[in-house]
């Protein structure tokens, strides 16, 4: 897939590098960001983060009206830097962290999947990684 075709979100996180990666990466606090909405919550996580390690975190609305897995396998993992992985459906993410001390710039770059429409995805993303850094910098 070429990457004109790819989604790409953005946030930047004023917080040191090594605490953005730690709340990317720990189910504990993969638990408190990973929703798209205040009605919607990720009461499972869990996360291996290394070359072919396996996430799996449990999306669901709040009323229990709906929910899914969100999955895969980590293919490439370069500590505080960079993460790319392979979802359950075969798409692909990268992630790059850059930062220092005060400020990390997270961008997430993604297939998208063909059953919603382009915007939809993007926002749904970007609500995510939005939460992300609110969580992140109230903690």
């Amino acid at each position: 897939m070429e990457t004109s075709n790819k989604i790409t979100v953005k946030a930047t996180v004023k917080s040191a590098v090594e605490k953005v990666w730690t709340f990317w990466s720990e189910p504990e606090h993969i638990k408190n960001w990973s929703n798209a909405s205040d009605d919607s919550h990720a009461p499972k996580a869990e996360n291996d983060l290394k070359p072919g390690g396996k996430f799996l975190t449990r999306m669901e609305a709040k009323d229990g009206s709906f929910g899914f897995d969100f999955e895969g396998i980590y293919d490439e993992v370069t500590e505080n830097r960079y993460i790319h992985y392979t979802m359950s459906d075969g798409r692909t993410v990268s992630i790059t962290f850059e930062g220092g001390e005060n400020e990390t710039k997270i961008t997430e770059t993604f297939d998208p999947e063909n059953v919603n429409p382009v915007e939809m995805q993007q926002g749904g993303w970007q609500m995510i990684l939005d939460n992300f850094k609110k969580y992140t910098e109230a903690n």
